[in-house]
């Protein structure tokens, strides 16, 4: 898969995944249909795709994305033939994308850097908190890891976690996909006593529950305080921050903040990149860090 940033004529950004022969059109400027149409039309002729599929994302789009759904991210293609499911591969890893399901189509493009290192060292017991559709958990146990638990709200980006399983021949039972809140099973597992070798955050920006609202700019520490709590000693966290308003500093600020707050010392012992086909992008911050 390949994304490259760009900009319009308009002066506004957009961005073009290519699964395989699918192109999915993030805006991030309003744009007339007759711009948008236009812009899909040259984005599949230099490209040579067979569809088109667009993610409109206005700077609002998180709070929209429960009653606009079809607004944001329409089901059929704005060009081309529609393709609602294809198989693609990550660095020969399987994974299925369904590009006019949500916003999010299945695998976060930016963050391949990062589950290619949970491959390269994953231990015996991994943690992949706010799991989606699982890539870090399957790239673990391709790794070699003997235990991993995939946790997220959403039974349904966790059974699609499962088919991505089932594509690389993995099994993929439900106790090891756990379904709720991330940090009631945090609270779970720490008073069960479970700990893991490697402990990976990937939450998003904002969000809504039951529990409350989730900003990752003020609760960051808190969860990191809550991970470190199920982290063995000598593991380590796999930190991923979506927020380009949040720079480098502040976000070790806030990891560091919860680590002390857990009683473990924690060192930053490396920040993995995203990407050269995200010039100049700085939204994604992921950091490693080992604990004592």
């Amino acid at each position: 898969m390949y994304r490259g940033i760009h900009t319009t004529e308009t002066g506004g950004a957009f961005a073009l995944d290519i699964a395989g022969p699918v192109g999915i059109l993030s805006l991030y400027t309003e744009l007339s249909r007759v711009q948008e149409t236009e812009l899909a039309t040259g984005c599949a002729t230099a490209a040579h795709l067979e569809a088109v599929y667009i993610k409109r994302r206005p700077q609002e789009a998180r709070h929209l994305a429960n009653v606009e759904r079809e607004y944001l991210s329409p089901s059929t293609p704005i060009w081309g033939t529609e393709q609602p499911e294809l198989t693609v591969l990550e660095e020969g890893v399987p994974f299925l994308i369904r590009p006019g399901s949500d916003l999010s189509t299945g695998l976060f493009t930016d963050a391949r850097h990062a589950r290619a290192w949970v491959r390269q060292h994953a231990p015996a017991r991994v943690l992949n908190m706010f799991a989606y559709t699982c890539g870090f958990g399957l790239n673990a146990v391709l790794g070699g890891a003997q235990t991993v638990k995939n946790v997220d709200l959403s039974r349904k980006v966790l059974s699609w976690g499962q088919e991505n399983y089932a594509l690389s021949g993995l099994k993929a039972p439900d106790a090891d996909f756990l379904y709720g809140d991330v940090f009631e099973w945090l609270h779970r597992l720490d008073k069960r006593g479970d700990e893991f070798d490697l402990v990976i955050l990937d939450p998003p920006s904002f969000a809504r529950s039951k529990a409350g609202v989730w900003r990752s700019e003020k609760d960051y520490a808190r969860l990191a305080f809550q991970a470190a709590r199920v982290t063995a000693q000598g593991g380590q966290l796999l930190a991923l921050l979506n927020h380009a308003g949040v720079s480098p500093a502040p976000f070790e600020r806030m990891v560091r903040l919860g680590l002390d707050e857990a009683g473990r010392r924690g060192k930053l012992t490396e920040r993995l990149p995203i990407g050269q086909d995200y010039p100049g992008a700085n939204h994604l911050k992921v950091q490693v860090w080992s604990l004592d």
